[in-house]
């Protein structure tokens, strides 16, 4: 199984990498939502782990433009968002 992992935080994304990878997932990562976007419409990923605080794009939108493009992939949210409304959207 292939998955995109969506983080901009360096050791959060090396220890999520390293825990998936030993589970047996190959694992591509993108640092900012300029490079997950272009990655979610170019790879064939079979789920993605998004962070929703990202430079450059946030993941809301990378989230947006990918199923306004047709993207299916399933998505899991990461998020430290604590407010419903951020939470809903």
């Amino acid at each position: 199984m292939r998955i995109l992992l969506v983080e901009d935080d360096p050791d959060l994304a090396r220890q999520l990498k390293g825990a998936l990878a030993d589970a047996g997932y190959a694992v591509d990562h993108a640092p900012d939502g300029e490079e997950a976007q272009f990655l979610g419409e170019t790879e064939p990923y079979d789920a993605v782990i998004l962070d929703l605080g990202l430079p450059k794009v946030d993941g809301v939108s990378v989230l947006e433009r990918w199923r306004r493009g047709e993207v299916a992939t399933p998505v899991l949210i990461l998020t430290a968002r604590g407010a419903w409304s951020e939470k809903v959207a």
